[in-house]
C-alpha cells in the first residue's frame, strides 16, 4: 500500500480534495470527499474479492481515492467530474509510483466509473463503477426526499 499512501501525501491530491470540500461547503447531498473516497475502495475491494478478480489492492484504492478528485471542476466550470478527474489522475498516479499501463487502467476506470455499460464489467472499471454507486448510504440520508435519485437507484439497504 506504499503507493496509495504516497497518494494521500501527494501535494496535488491534497490541493484536488481541499478544492473539493470548499466548493461542497454547505452541499446537503453526498460529499465527494475522503470519506466517499475511502468508502468507494473498500467496497471496491469486497467485490474484488466476492468476484475472484484478484485486482491488486493499490489499484484498486489509487483508481477510488482519484475517481471524483476534479468535482470541483464540474461546480466551478461545469466539466465532467469524471473527465476533470481523468485529466487530473495521471500525474498523481505516476508520481506516486504507478506504471504507464497501470495508469492506463485506473484512469479508464475513472473516465467511465459514471458510464452504466460499466456495471457488468469484471474488472476494475466495473467495480469501481458498482462500488461508487453502492456507497451511498441513501437508507439514513437527511436530504433524501429533496435527492434526485430515483427510488430505484437509491440504496434502501445496507449490502456491504
Amino acid at each position: 500500500m506504499e503507493r496509495v499512501n504516497r497518494i494521500l501525501r501527494n501535494q496535488a491530491f491534497l490541493e484536488h480534495l481541499r478544492e473539493n470540500e470548499t466548493a461542497e461547503e454547505g452541499r446537503i447531498f453526498c460529499h465527494h470527499n475522503m470519506e466517499h473516497f475511502l468508502d468507494v475502495a473498500r467496497i471496491a475491494m469486497i467485490l474484488n474479492l466476492q468476484e475472484g478478480l484478484d485486482i491488486p489492492e493499490d489499484m484498486v484504492y489509487g483508481a477510488a481515492l482519484l475517481h471524483d478528485i476534479g468535482r470541483h471542476e464540474q461546480y466551478k466550470a461545469g466539466t465532467p467530474h469524471e473527465a476533470a478527474s481523468a485529466r487530473i489522475a495521471p500525474d498523481i498516479l505516476t508520481g506516486c509510483g504507478y506504471s504507464g499501463e497501470e495508469t492506463e487502467e485506473i484512469v479508464e476506470a475513472i473516465a467511465l466509473h459514471r458510464d452504466s455499460r460499466a456495471a457488468g464489467r469484471a474488472d476494475l472499471t466495473g467495480i469501481l463503477y458498482r462500488a461508487d454507486k453502492a456507497s451511498r448510504a441513501c437508507f439514513c440520508c437527511k436530504a433524501g426526499e429533496q435527492c434526485n435519485w430515483s427510488e430505484e437507484r437509491k440504496n434502501h439497504e445496507l449490502r456491504w
